[in-house]
């Protein structure tokens, strides 16, 4: 049985942004909790009792560490069987995924199999079937491979039979790639896996630091014989490193995870609230009589936070409000994300957008295919389509914006 699994953490997310400008992907809200929180709460589920996260920066390491702490508190907000107890990585300069995992087990002085998972995937998978498989196949390395119909930005293997792996590319141009199995950043990596570094051929990947596992570890060790293996991964899996990516992911979980998973309770049919308090029952109960009397009108799948406001006449398709938040009279969200404490003025229509934690938005506002950075100000009568707003901007009243960004000066990470 795998009993430890190791998170790399590092860089600027850059791809994610302007929801990553301030804070670390791990903690970017994702049907209203941390997109970490899901892997860590599955790891725990398939018996991994710890969990090292290889941060890198000030903003990874001090809004992880403030948020996790030392993860005890997981078993008893879900009810865990067994603690999981979370680790972090010293203050070495990794450069790459892979010498965050490398500094990770060399200080902490782990000598058994790891399960490696990357930091902003969303993934169903049970880790101990996984690591079955690489036992089986006495694999020095296994890496969890995913069919996809585009391998754009992907890492891409080809296999034999035996799904062992014979090739691997990272992020081929399309027509290059030599099959459609995509790389997932979940890795089962043996217990005596870095020794591949004391080989005379590895002596400049040691040296240099080259230690991306797409980039560099898997390819080398393909060429050199070691035993690398895939695994047909048949659950969902989505790197969300960009903001598209994102939106599919919330809502492809939001239409196909239980009331269970996401931690809500179904008020009337495919409209959730979360919460467990004498609160929350009474919002599921007024959330249903505006329902019965036309005040709120649903479709598709809606999920909705603790402690929200919804006024009324409004009409929500496909939405996922986080805790906190306050939507004004006849608005609409439509297949959109409202993260926590986010307030809405009146007629206000957003639509497949990502709106951040503590955003403003005025009377009169239209917000289309757009991401809204933390504590941003949109006021009255804006018109914005492809725009992203860095957080904290303010964007004036009556303002129209088209494929553009509205930016600042990056904090130092």
């Amino acid at each position: 049985m795998i009993k430890k699994a190791v998170i790399p953490i590092g860089g600027e997310a850059t791809r994610l942004r302007p929801l990553t400008i301030e804070t670390s992907k791990g903690l970017v809200r994702l049907l209203n909790k941390p997109i970490l929180e899901h892997s860590i709460l599955n790891l725990a589920k398939d018996g991994i009792e710890e969990v090292y996260l290889g941060v890198k920066g000030y903003v990874n390491y001090t809004s992880l560490f403030d948020y996790f702490r030392e993860g005890y508190w997981l078993k008893k907000k879900y009810g865990l069987e067994n603690e999981v107890r979370i680790r972090y990585m010293p203050r070495y300069e990794s450069t790459t995924n892979g010498d965050a995992v490398w500094y990770t087990m060399q200080y902490y002085g782990i000598k058994e199999p790891v399960v490696v998972i990357q930091g902003d995937n969303i993934y169903q998978l049970n880790v101990q079937e996984m690591f079955e498989w690489h036992r089986k196949k006495k694999a020095y390395m296994t890496i969890a491979l995913q069919r996809v119909e585009d391998v754009t930005g992907f890492g891409v293997a080809k296999i034999d039979d035996d799904y062992r792996i014979e090739y691997f590319v990272e992020k081929p141009r399309p027509e290059e790639a030599p099959s459609n199995l995509a790389n997932t950043g979940i890795y089962i990596l043996s217990e005596n896996f870095w020794e591949f570094l004391e080989e005379s051929w590895a002596k400049d990947m040691r040296e240099r630091k080259t230690l991306d596992f797409g980039g560099d570890i898997i390819p080398a060790l393909i060429e050199h014989g070691y035993d690398v293996y895939g695994y047909p991964m048949e659950g969902y899996w989505f790197d969300v490193g960009t903001p598209e990516r994102y939106l599919n992911a919330a809502m492809y979980l939001l239409h196909h995870l239980s009331p269970e998973d996401m931690d809500a309770v179904e008020v009337t049919h495919d409209i959730y609230i979360q919460g467990k308090s004498e609160m929350s029952e009474n919002l599921r109960r007024k959330i249903r009589d505006m329902i019965k009397r036309g005040e709120l009108i649903v479709e598709g799948k809606v999920l909705l936070g603790r402690h929200i406001s919804i006024g009324k006449g409004t009409a929500l398709e496909d939405a996922i409000i986080d805790n906190y938040s306050v939507i004004g009279r006849k608005c609409e969200i439509l297949h959109s994300v409202v993260m926590d404490r986010v307030k809405l003025g009146d007629n206000v229509r957003i639509i497949n957008s990502i709106i951040g934690r503590h955003v403003e938005i005025g009377d009169n506002v239209r917000i289309v295919n757009s991401v809204i950075g933390d504590n941003a100000v949109i006021s009255d009568n804006v018109r914005m389509y492809n725009v992203k707003i860095w957080p904290h901007e303010f964007v004036e009243k009556g303002a129209t914006l088209e494929h553009y960004t509205v930016r600042h000066t990056m904090p130092r990470r």
